[in-house]
């Protein structure tokens, strides 16, 4: 008896050591990749860009209406029928390198339809888990023929081992512009990020500009940038588009032209209640630009909207689209007072290739 007990004891104590062997792997593991994370996580920093390409012109023109799109391209995975874990759905890679390769050329074939002067696109994976390691770059370049490009690259993401079932995994990511005039100077220059947490989520940030000559001897200075979406709160988006406007703002004061614009990830369109509508679940990442933002800025915003055809810029993809979904414009254009927007559009596209609609400005220079 008194040695059932002894060997009773014996297979408890071993399935106890094994328990706790275990959990110190799992602490270990767990501690590992967290640091890994944050080691791992860096900023890009400021860097020349080199243009590429064959564009057409060699400088703009003043009294020329001008046509630019700005179209953030989600990676090529937000189909109509695709949700986001980030925006509380449950897909977190395009479904298929097949598919993304398809809808990825339809959005080259699209942008290409346009016909504009000016691109400037978000979101172009050059190398990520999450769109099978395709170069994104390519598909544009291939379809915007005759432009002059850049390409500056956003973030660079350690492994995000999240969701479990499907990671994530890691991005590299950047945005594009393309000019029908040569680009003959370019840069891409670090934004404000959070310092916490939400850093690991929302990844680096930056803008590029672009230096177009315009006959006459100025320059027309073209911005490009995707601000922060998921953060504490809107303020660090707020910083970044300071950073923005008061860059803006010193070269409108050297007598250049300024236009630029993409992804705010602000409401454009606060002061108006509700004008797409009620939506089944309200959401609050996007807040609108404050009050007083572009006070003595020569800088001024240009949102598309048109009362009569109300077309959202973007949609959360918490589930497929559909009637209801939360849906609102974050994108836009800037313009120094020495330009004219003559019009801008949200181009309805029903959200059948991204989670944004493409927007468009026409402007002269003055």
């Amino acid at each position: 008896m008194a040695e059932k007990k002894k060997r009773k004891k014996s297979v408890i104590g071993t399935i106890l050591k094994i328990i706790a062997f275990a959990l110190a792997f799992v602490i270990l593991v767990a501690g590992g990749y967290v640091a890994y994370v944050f080691i791992a996580f860096h900023r890009i920093g400021d860097y020349a860009v080199q243009a590429e390409g064959s564009p057409v012109a060699n400088a703009a023109q003043t009294g020329v209406e001008y046509k630019i799109v700005s179209y953030n391209i989600g990676f090529g995975a937000y189909e109509v029928d695709y949700d986001f874990f980030m925006d509380g759905g449950t897909q977190s890679r395009a479904v298929s390198k097949e598919r993304l390769d398809a809808n990825l050329n339809n959005i080259a074939a699209y942008l290409k339809a346009q016909n504009a002067d000016l691109y400037i696109i978000q979101e172009v994976d050059i190398g990520s888990t999450r769109s099978y390691n395709l170069d994104e770059r390519e598909y544009l370049t291939s379809a915007l023929e005759n432009k002059s490009y850049i390409f500056g690259q956003n973030y660079d993401s350690p492994y995000l081992f999240y969701p479990v079932t499907c990671p994530h995994g890691a991005s590299k990511s950047g945005i594009m512009t393309f000019s029908f005039a040569e680009i003959k100077q370019a840069e891409r220059i670090e934004l404000p990020i959070e310092t916490g947490v939400s850093k690991l989520l929302d990844l680096d940030r930056c803008y590029t500009k672009s230096r177009v000559s315009v006959e006459g001897g100025k320059d027309l200075v073209i911005y490009n940038f995707h601000l922060s979406a998921y953060t504490t709160d809107g303020t660090i988006a707020t910083e970044q588009l300071n950073k923005v406007l008061a860059d803006m703002q010193s070269e409108y004061e050297a007598g250049n032209y300024v236009v630029g614009g993409g992804d705010f990830n602000k409401d454009l369109l606060g002061d108006m209640d509700h004008p797409f509508g009620d939506f089944d679940i309200e959401y609050t990442w996007a807040q609108p630009i404050p009050e007083g933002t572009f006070d003595g800025y020569s800088i001024s915003l240009s949102a598309p909207f048109d009362s009569e055809n109300k077309v959202p810029s973007c949609r959360n993809a918490d589930a497929p689209y559909h009637a209801g979904q939360f849906v609102i414009t974050i994108d836009g254009f800037l313009v120094s007072d020495n330009v004219t927007a003559v019009s801008s559009a949200v181009l309805d596209t029903g959200f059948l290739y991204s989670d944004h609609n493409p927007v468009e400005m026409t402007f002269i220079l003055n």
